[in-house]
């Protein structure tokens, strides 16, 4: 029977039922030991880019001088994909566990530092007067304005933040040499088995959506004032 090959060629795709047998073989085996390793690589590193990125965001957002001094350098580095970064990682880090969550890291720190920047400079500006004319400190209008106004943006920052770290997961983990879900999608392409490539991308995405998930509903807590157009229909 011909294949179809116009374009794209799927003559070495395997088929749904070989990528099953694929699933239940790893899953059979030592699934968690690599499904854990690579848990843990991206919540390590999404939660040092949140800390990170949200400070920093806030602190460039909110100070002018700082936005100038140091904006323009993370600009210049935002673009640099993750792949770019292996041989820096490896001889910046003592581990490749290490180099591993950094490259996760870098994955989700940078859309988490833009969303709160503009986060906080869209604040709105008859708010601020507001909280001036009341007798507001700067302080005070900082942690009750600014931060509260910015949290929709943040929120956005990190659903595309942890969305990200798994997205440069297989590239972080080419490095790992053992463990993990992305070496395994990753070594199974170095020695042509197939099958569990599409096995290994199929699990990705769905650990991807189950975080992005818990993200989205847990900064949606932080925000009980907020009302979309959804729940008003």
């Amino acid at each position: 029977m011909a294949k179809f090959n116009f374009f794209v060629s799927f003559e070495f795709l395997p088929s749904p039922l070989e990528v099953f047998h694929a699933t239940v073989e790893f899953f059979t085996g030592n699934a968690m030991v690599h499904i854990q390793a690579s848990a843990i690589r991206v919540l390590v590193g999404f939660s040092v880019a949140t800390i990170l990125g949200v400070s920093l965001g806030i602190l460039i957002g909110w100070f002018q001088k700082l936005e100038d001094l140091i904006f323009l350098p993370l600009e210049i580095l935002r673009p640099i994909p993750a792949v770019a970064w292996i041989p820096l990682a490896i001889l910046m880090f003592p581990t490749s566990e290490a180099g591993m969550i950094y490259i996760t890291f870098l994955g989700a720190f940078f859309p988490i530092l833009i969303s709160t920047i503009r986060g906080v400079e869209g604040t709105d500006v008859i708010l601020l007067r507001v909280g001036q004319c009341l007798g507001a400190k700067q302080w005070q209008i900082f942690k009750d304005i600014v931060v509260p106004g910015a949290m929709p943006c943040i929120a956005s920052g990190l659903v595309i933040g942890m969305g990200n770290s798994w997205f440069c997961l297989v590239t972080a983990e080419i490095l790992a040499g053992r463990y993990g879900v992305g070496y395994i999608t990753w070594e199974s392409y170095v020695t042509s088995n197939y099958p569990p490539i599409v096995m290994g991308m199929l699990l990705i995405g769905l650990m991807g959506l189950f975080s992005t998930y818990l993200v989205d509903r847990l900064t949606g807590l932080l925000m009980p004032w907020r009302i979309t157009q959804k729940q008003r229909t």
